[in-house]
């Protein structure tokens, strides 16, 4: 894979791995090349059998500000199959932490928006800041939902509270975060990873044969998954035909309220 490790840091602790998103000039913005660097360390992971839990974050101050804009942009351009087939491999890149045998916590301090927030929700358990921003907001691009966001949000808070954040793209914070089954704790800014590592290292102390049969138990339904995957790569790729995108797109970088026509 071409991505530079440096992209992703992988850190293994006594029998707790953490991999931390490391693009920090970019807030961790979720690029083809970040996904790279992302799988590439799940993969070697995969072969270590002291290994009996990871820690998902990101470093400087963010998780992810949610999927590149340039990308979208050259999305545009792209016929709709080739689109289409691009967003499956897209979020295969990030899902990846799903093929991990061992129990995943996502530890968000900062924002996590967008596909960042997906990436977070497809962890076992996570753990995030009071303060950070999180959203769902890809209506609020003209965008329709990707990387698991109609299942794994639905699975996590519900189908109305679900609805009701995928519908508005509205922001929220790490408290409500909790109050809707988002996550499990909200710590203060600067103790979310170290709350992480700590249960982490609570999980790796059990019986590591139980515990991997129980995330299987546990786990998400990948075929469920799968299916929502399909349907969004297909939405988000009709997405990039219209107007409303290229609308959205304008509106985020001129930092101005969208005017969207339907079109």
């Amino acid at each position: 894979m071409s991505a530079p490790a440096a992209e992703v840091l992988l850190e293994v602790e006594g029998a707790v791995a953490t991999l931390t998103l490391n693009d920090t000039a970019r807030r961790n913005v979720m690029t083809p090349e970040l996904g790279d660097a992302l799988s590439a360390r799940v993969e070697a992971l995969k072969g270590r059998d002291e290994v009996r839990a990871v820690v998902l974050t990101g470093a400087g101050g963010a998780f992810s500000a949610g999927g590149d804009l340039k990308m979208l942009e050259r999305l545009r351009q792209a016929p709709f199959e080739e689109a289409r087939t691009f967003m499956l491999s897209f979020y295969a890149r990030y899902l990846s932490v799903l093929d991990l045998q061992v129990p995943v916590i996502a530890a968000v301090d900062g924002p996590a928006i967008g596909a960042g927030l997906c990436v977070a929700l497809a962890c076992d358990v996570c753990l995030v800041a009071e303060d950070s921003k999180l959203a769902l907001n890809f209506v609020q691009l003209g965008l329709h939902p990707g990387m698991g966001a109609t299942y794994l949000a639905p699975r996590r808070a519900g189908a109305q509270a679900a609805a009701e954040l995928l519908l508005t793209g509205r922001r929220f914070d790490g408290r409500e975060a909790v109050k809707l089954g988002l996550a499990l704790e909200a710590a203060p800014a600067g103790q979310v990873l170290t709350r992480a590592q700590e249960l982490a290292g609570r999980i790796a102390a059990n019986a590591p044969l139980a515990v991997r049969a129980l995330k299987q138990r546990l786990g998400l339904d990948r075929a469920e998954l799968q299916r929502a995957l399909e349907e969004e790569a297909r939405f988000q790729a009709e997405s990039y035909g219209s107007q409303d995108l290229g609308e959205g797109l304008a509106a985020a970088a001129a930092r101005r309220a969208p005017v969207f026509q339907g079109r």
